[in-house]
């Protein structure tokens, strides 16, 4: 496993951020116009601010340099008093994959959610992200729920 630092995306992030994010969305045959790329990076900074129902970000860093994100929100939860947390975007650097950082990354948006006193951290992927799945399943578990979108 890899020495890896966690932290907040900060204002000066913008450009790895924006590298490391359009890697994710790429893997996800996805892409997102100029607008929401810079509302996305405003809302991680307010939500890293402390602004309530506002994203958060971090970085994971080997040697001082980006490898990899996580976007994570905290909402309401009609079955409990406490928010819970939403995992919504996990990314490593494809030649950093297995030596941690997803790892990290989810541990540290665990520790948010013990921090804000939320019970449950959640998150889905797709069903052919196969290296993702395998660390989800050491690290959390698997539901049966289905997801249904709006046609």
């Amino acid at each position: 496993m890899t020495d890896v630092t966690i932290r907040p995306i900060g204002a000066d992030d913008e450009s790895e951020w924006r590298r490391l994010w359009t890697g994710y969305l790429e893997f996800y045959e996805s892409e997102v116009s100029e607008e929401v790329y810079q509302t996305t990076f405003g809302r991680l900074l307010k939500g890293n601010a402390g602004v309530d129902n506002e994203y958060r970000g971090y970085l994971a860093e080997v040697d001082g340099n980006p490898v990899g994100l996580v976007h994570f929100l905290f909402h309401r939860h009609c079955w409990k008093v406490e928010n819970v947390c939403y995992l919504q975007d996990l990314y490593a650097d494809p030649d950093m994959r297995g030596q941690g950082i997803g790892r990290a990354l989810i541990e540290a948006v665990y520790r948010a959610a013990d921090d804000e006193g939320a019970p449950g951290v959640y998150w889905m992927t797709q069903e052919f992200n196969e290296a993702g799945r395998r660390l989800y399943d050491r690290i959390g578990k698997l539901t049966p729920f289905i997801k249904y979108n709006r046609p």
